[in-house]
């Protein structure tokens, strides 16, 4: 397969190539051992592969042509640099001098992990073990990429709950990130540096306007959880003797995400505006949802309207013998303070715990994500943030669901094409298809959409006419039979498929 993509490449450089490019002798399938599978379509040879293949080469070959054209290029370079400096100047301006001050703490937090790390190689350099492995990657190691994100700040601690929580949600599947650095930055769930009871305190009184003690019989000052940007803390209320936990914002978080998150959504601007190629990926897109969605969770008050909306649903659809959301007491409660009921039980991480309050634990597991679930098409926002730290079997042996900072919004446009897509897969109709693609936000706002239906009908059918085989065998041994069955597809045929997949994204 590899081979036959760098031939293409190498075709599609050369008009040559492409227009005398032969076609290879067809290889009948099947024989030795091997079970037929037919089906509708399968095998038809229609001589799909050998033009397909020719339309290939000539597509490629104009777009590298086109990339190649370096007039065009720096043109619309031009066009877009003033769009650019615009955005730049905005950002500036909206950053003001925090970003002098956060590029400072930049700065003083490498020197700060380069210096542990060159103590740290300094004891190992001398031993005979030698210096391990993971110190020669420097501050890229997990450990001390771990602390230099700690060191900068909520920003990069929260994207490395992200970059942890990949993996923690997706379980054994293999992800984009390495496992020790998965494993290392599970370190940063809740447990970033604490602040003092004292600043809390004060936060208390400046967002609640009250005496504390009008509203709460005790508040415990040593805190249940740090997390990157709040801290909780444990209380009861004087009026109803409710246990409660109290969610505080810490100070100056709210500045410093606006500063962090502006400076790499500049670097995302600027990278993409020199290599345009990078456009495909979004990655300008990618930082304003982060952005979007790290600005939302400092506002406590939009995190209430969350848990209010997904309790709603728990109770309309019959679930609140399954599930629960803590209740929110929004008396005490603004942008920066969020008090709710105390949920008690253990997280879905601890399975020792779990197995001694149920005798299913992968029932429970199941409820949890039967909820989740019903809860994107049922409520008007769901918990985006799903890994088992967030997740707690109550004594009761219910699943309840907390940290509601992140939610995620699915509209019913985006539904409703949805639905479309899913029903033309059975009809093959399309038509239907590109167009619902299109209305899910899966093309460009330029698509031609005969064509596209056209382009997705061609992709189908070749998926069809694949030559497949299973291949059974069998090994006796003295007490069973063993029986295992491969399916195996005509190599030429993927690899047209493959190319003619690359051509519809390169052109």
């Amino acid at each position: 397969m590899a081979a036959a993509a760098r031939a293409a490449s190498a075709a599609a450089r050369s008009p040559l190539l492409v227009h005398h490019r032969r076609r290879l002798p067809q290889v009948p399938s099947g024989g030795g051992g091997s079970l037929r599978v037919g089906g509708v379509g399968i095998g038809a040879g229609r001589g799909w592969e050998g033009r397909r293949r020719t339309r290939i080469g000539v597509r490629v070959f104009a777009r590298y042509s086109q990339a190649q054209d370096f007039s065009t290029r720096l043109q619309d370079r031009v066009v877009e640099l003033p769009k650019l400096v615009e955005d730049l100047l905005q950002t500036s301006i909206s950053t003001g001098p925090r970003g002098a001050f956060r590029m400072a703490q930049g700065i003083q937090a490498v020197l700060g992990v380069g210096g542990e790390w060159l103590t740290d190689l300094s004891k190992t350099a001398n031993t005979s073990a030698g210096i391990p492995s993971q110190m020669q990657l420097g501050l890229l190691s997990p450990v001390y990429l771990r602390r230099l994100f700690e060191r900068m700040g909520a920003t990069y601690v929260k994207l490395g709950q992200v970059r942890a929580s990949s993996n923690f949600f997706i379980a054994s599947a293999p992800t984009l990130f390495p496992a020790e650095y998965v494993e290392e930055f599970q370190n940063c769930f809740d447990r970033a540096p604490s602040v003092p009871y004292d600043v809390i305190e004060s936060i208390l009184r400046e967002e609640l306007q009250r005496p504390l003690d009008s509203i709460y019989e005790y508040i415990d000052p040593v805190p249940i959880a740090s997390a990157s940007i709040a801290q909780v803390h444990g209380a009861r209320l004087k009026s109803s003797q409710k246990d409660v936990v109290i969610k505080v914002l810490k100070p100056g978080i709210e500045d410093t995400l606006v500063a962090d998150l502006n400076f790499i959504y500049v670097v995302a601007r600027v990278l993409e505006f020199l290599n345009p190629e990078l456009q495909r990926t979004s990655l300008v897109g990618i930082v304003k949802d982060i952005k979007e969605s790290m600005l939302e969770e400092v506002d406590f008050r939009k995190e209430a309207a969350n848990i209010q909306a997904f309790q709603g649903y728990i109770d309309a659809m019959g679930f609140d013998r399954q599930a629960k959301a803590p209740f929110v007491y929004q008396h005490c409660s603004t942008k920066r303070v969020l008090t709710m009921e105390r949920l008690y039980g253990v997280p879905l991480t601890d399975l020792d715990s779990i197995r001694s309050l149920v005798p299913d634990p992968e029932l429970t597991l199941v409820t949890a994500l039967n909820v989740w679930f019903g809860s994107l098409i049922s409520c008007e926002s769901f918990h985006a943030d799903v890994h088992a730290g967030n997740l707690w079997l109550l004594r009761d042996g219910r699943i309840g669901f907390i940290d509601f900072g992140i939610v995620g919004r699915i509209s019913p446009r985006t539904w409703a094409a949805m639905e479309v897509f899913l029903a033309s897969f059975a009809t093959e109709d399309y038509d239907a298809m590109a167009t619902a693609l299109s209305e899910m936000g899966a093309t460009g706002n330029d698509i031609d959409i005969n064509e596209f239906s056209k382009d997705l009908r061609k992709i189908f059918s070749s998926i069809q006419d694949l030559d497949t085989e299973i291949i059974v065998a069998t090994a006796r041994g003295p007490d069973a039979t063993a029986v295992s069955a491969n399916v195996v597809l005509d190599e030429r045929q993927m690899n047209a498929l493959f190319l003619d997949l690359v051509s519809y994204i390169l052109c």
